[in-house]
């Protein structure tokens, strides 16, 4: 064998041993592998000696089968946090300056903010997300409100911008968002989120860049289409940060980018203890038949005031027109479904309140007694202040004439609104607009006529109201007092006259009947219990007109919601049927029976006259009462018309350039009553003086 052939066959063993050696290290084992104790025992004379033992000194390696791969993740399943799936869906280019650190160590700063924000989002981002996913739109947009107005509903800014997605009227309008006397829909959970995202497309396709369409919503297209303009002139790029824009735009998508580093880390969510939002939808809307209250909206949800407005939160009244529907939570759909369904098949009504447009002429002076209303309690529920001026065709809010009395009204309208929660980004502070605050009744003044009374020695506030035949909260009412003491020498408005001392039964009844509604005082005061069989053809005006009642009282006292009523139905109506009389002359009804009909308080005269009552009586009753009794050449007694009509008591402040002509004209009053009621001269009114005026209230 030569030196170079023994070389070779060496270098060729070594080659093997080593690579069975780095087969073996990688946990590779060789089956049937050939060895040189296997190649000394093969059948010699099939290769030559040389060539036989290079051939078997080669390595022979196995291939080994692949492990198991690795599980696929399927991106199709929903996942159960809504913030994994809001994670899946980010899809704008990134941005990294010093203006996002920046923002993302503020929020981070302040986890209770952010905690706030996620648990006000929980309501709404469901919603959001599925809009955002059903128009093909990046998640990142779910986060734009945190931006815009920390996820409050009724957050309102300083350039009059209102919402969730913070609308200015204009754009509010071009969008569709109906702003008027009932709602705003700029604050609608569902409207506004729809009108976002179709104007955030409309501007994403006009310059094709996300951030450009950001800050379009900031700044306006038309502003970021002008600087976009400006740069090309000058050669300058035409992205987001290379654009001179205000500060507040400059600031906008940085903001947005820091929120989405933060959302983007389920570590740093769990630093922050900031919990997850479920992913399933957490309301739903329902439609229905008629306008229906706030508050009892709220009661058939079987949920708080407070929850139901922030919900709701484009109302601005208590009541909720029928064209616009209810956002109810999912869990408590089917309660409100069924308490609703309860609630018609009783036949109670869905509203206490309806509207009423002003005539000319007509003051909110006039139509406030006519429905059991103070002025200012008018104002409050109509949000009418000084800023405000109330014509002809302005439509107001006022208690319904059927149902729950004024008083149970406002006391019943929701007090609570959404949590008044300030956007709390860094940017100067927004003011905030509440849900519509309504006021707490006010106690009317008692339904009496005024005089004044000299408080003496040793005299009590509840000795003199038993002596004026009034309860203690009434004369405390008249007098604005807060305490129950009085000192010697005060002039106190009481009762018009002194009445003979009742027994202490019969003033209870009194107050009891006093403190009852207006319109259902009048119709008990007029009425007892007998009752009326309805006869074939009859209608409610025929049997009003024969038993002396307008037929509001009718319906008032009959609880009655049309001005239909069925053959066979019994009616409550006045205890007495009157003598009827002759066609086209008045009938007179005895002294003895109204004054008992009115539960002992009828005033003294001997006989007191009714006019022959008709359905279309005008609004003004003192000046057709003034006709009919010209018509008969007789006046009617001032004192039956107090008896007829229970009297409240208004205060007046005199204003500059108010002349007692005036103010009587503006209440419908003589002037020589102001005179009287005052106890003042012509010449002594000045401005800042009170007056007293008796209000008559109309119950029809």
């Amino acid at each position: 064998m030569t030196p170079r052939i023994a070389f070779a066959l060496a270098l060729a063993l070594s080659s093997g041993a080593a690579a069975a050696g780095d087969s073996t290290d990688q946990g590779t084992q060789a089956t049937d592998r050939p060895t040189a104790s296997s190649a000394s025992q093969r059948t010699p004379g099939l290769l030559p000696d040389s060539q036989t033992e290079a051939a078997e000194a080669l390595p022979v390696v196995e291939l080994v089968a692949p492990g198991q791969l690795a599980e696929t993740i399927d991106l199709t399943a929903e996942p159960d946090e809504l913030f994994q799936r809001i994670r899946r869906g980010f899809a704008m280019p990134n941005i990294n300056n010093s203006l996002v650190l920046h923002h993302q160590q503020w929020f981070t700063n302040r986890p209770e903010s952010l905690r706030r924000m996620v648990e006000r989002s929980s309501r709404y981002l469901h919603h959001i997300v599925e809009e955002l996913e059903r128009r093909g739109m990046p998640m990142e947009l779910a986060l734009l409100p945190m931006v815009e107005s920390a996820y409050n509903p009724t957050a309102y800014s300083r350039s009059h911008a209102s919402g969730l997605w913070q609308f200015v009227p204009a754009t509010g309008r071009q969008y569709k968002l109906e702003q008027n006397w009932w709602v705003d829909e700029r604050r609608d959970i569902v409207a506004s989120t729809a009108a976002a995202l179709e104007y955030l497309q409309y501007i994403y396709d006009l310059h094709g860049d996300w951030h450009l369409a950001l800050a379009s919503y900031n700044w306006g297209e038309g502003a970021v289409g002008k600087a976009i303009n400006r740069n090309r002139a000058n050669g300058l790029p035409t992205d987001y940060l290379s654009l001179t824009m205000p500060e507040e735009t400059r600031h906008y998508v940085p903001k947005l980018q820091a929120l989405k580093n933060i959302f983007s880390n389920p570590n740093a969510l769990a630093s922050l203890n900031i919990r997850g939002v479920p992913n399933r939808p957490y309301f739903a809307t329902v439609t229905k038949s008629a306008d229906i209250d706030v508050e009892l909206a709220a009661r058939l949800a079987e949920m708080p005031v407070r929850e139901f407005v922030a919900l709701n939160p484009a109302h601005n009244r208590p009541v909720i027109k029928s064209d616009k529907p209810l956002v109810i939570p999912a869990h408590k759909l089917d309660t409100f479904v069924s308490n609703l369904e309860a609630h018609e098949e009783s036949e109670k009504p869905l509203s206490s309140w309806q509207a009423y447009t002003l005539r000319a002429g007509e003051k909110l002076e006039q139509v406030a007694p006519r429905f059991g209303l103070t002025v200012a309690n008018l104002k409050a529920v109509n949000g009418i202040n000084g800023s405000i001026r109330v014509t002809a065709g302005h439509t107001l809010l006022v208690p319904a004439q059927e149902g729950v009395s004024a008083g149970e009204q406002l006391a019943s309208l929701p007090t609570e609104a959404a949590p008044p929660l300030a956007s709390e980004q860094p940017r100067p502070p927004a003011a905030v607009a509440q849900a519509p605050r309504l006021p707490q009744p006010e106690v009317a003044p008692p339904a009496v006529a005024s005089r004044t009374h000299v408080v003496r020695k040793g005299e009590t506030l509840h000795a003199l109201a038993q002596r004026y035949g009034m309860t203690m909260a009434e004369l405390r009412q008249i007098n604005k007092l807060r305490a129950d003491q009085v000192n010697v020498g005060s002039k106190l408005l009481v009762a018009a006259a002194e009445p003979a001392a009742k027994p202490a039964a019969q003033r209870g009844t009194v107050s009891e009947t006093e403190s009852r509604p207006a319109a259902e005082t009048a119709a008990a005061g007029r009425t007892s219990s007998s009752s009326h069989l309805v006869r074939k053809g009859e209608t409610l005006s025929e049997v009003a007109s024969r038993y002396d009642m307008s037929v509001a009282e009718l319906k008032q006292l009959n609880k009655l919601r049309a001005n239909q009523v069925n053959a066979g139905t019994r009616l409550l109506v006045a205890a007495a049927e009157p003598a009827r009389a002759p066609s086209g002359k008045a009938r007179n009804e005895p002294a003895d029976s109204r004054q008992e009909a009115s539960g002992g308080k009828a005033a003294s005269a001997a006989a007191a006259k009714a006019s022959e009552r008709t359905t279309n009586k005008a609004d003004d009753g003192r000046q057709q009462l003034a006709a009919k009794e010209e018509k008969t050449g007789r006046r009617a007694d001032k004192g039956a018309e107090t008896a007829r009509k229970p009297l409240k008591l208004a205060q007046y402040t005199i204003r500059r350039g108010d002349t007692l002509g005036s103010i009587a004209k503006q209440f419908r009053v003589e002037k020589d009553d102001l005179l009287r009621w005052n106890r003042i001269q012509t010449n002594d009114i000045k401005p800042g003086q009170r007056l007293t005026i008796q209000l008559v209230q109309n119950t029809y």
